[in-house]
């Protein structure tokens, strides 16, 4: 039973390591020959997980195979876009100034519903809202909807909304996030200061603590609600 328990806890952290190495991708960005190495490798684990009889190496040999197939199609697919084509394909135009490519969908084999059902999932529900929609090599679909579906922006309103940077945490769970604070340029004498003026004695009461993305100071005690203050 305890080796069993081992052999699982080692071919896990493989698994992970192996897919870790494989970069980073959710299943659903996947290119069709990176799905299919998944699929291989899901399916070699299982084999010695279950069968105690065979051998680790038998399936630790295999797994890395695949890792190096696998980053070695990647490598290539870099480097040639004519190899990215033939081994991924390329964007197929579904719609095209409005009116569906019926033609390309049979190429694909890209139902009329599997299209409705991811217009719906990105919010269009009308097929006269779109102008243009393509098909990705990993299955996803692209829509750049008509101009007078396009959602407003500042640009377009001539706003000039002031220049944002991402949020920084200070303090989490209580504890202080130093390197976070030397990025910010401030140090932990100027972030207790600004507590304690809002009667914050001790970081260890703090929840979270952050500069947003407006460079304004938010945080909340484990006990109370949250703030935000402007620095000056």
């Amino acid at each position: 039973m305890l080796v069993l328990f081992f052999r699982t806890l080692f071919l896990y952290l493989l698994v992970v390591t192996v897919t870790r190495l494989m970069g980073k991708r959710q299943i659903g960005q996947l290119q069709p020959y990176e799905f299919v190495i998944t699929i291989m490798i899901a399916d070699l684990v299982a084999v010695p997980m279950q069968d105690r009889g065979l051998a680790l190496l038998n399936g630790v040999i295999p797994i890395l195979t695949l890792l190096l197939a696998q980053v070695a199609l990647s490598f290539f697919t870099l480097k040639s876009q004519r190899f990215r084509q033939i081994l991924c394909g390329k964007p197929s135009l579904i719609i095209e100034n409005g009116m569906i490519n019926w033609e390309e969908m049979q190429k694909n084999l890209y139902h009329l519903n599997d299209l409705l059902e991811q217009l719906r999932a990105q919010g269009y529900f009308n097929l006269t809202d779109v102008e243009f929609a393509i098909l990705e090599t990993n299955g996803s679909l692209t829509i750049f909807p008509k101009s007078i579906k396009k959602p407003v922006t500042r640009e377009d309103l001539q706003l000039k909304p002031p220049s944002e940077r991402l949020p920084t945490p200070l303090i989490l769970d209580g504890h202080l996030q130093e390197k976070n604070l030397v990025k910010t340029g401030r140090s932990e004498a100027w972030l207790r200061q600004e507590l304690e003026k809002h009667g914050v004695p001790e970081l260890k009461s703090v929840l979270i603590a952050m500069l947003d993305t407006e460079g304004r100071l938010y945080f909340q005690l484990k006990q109370g609600p949250p703030k935000v203050k402007k620095i000056k």
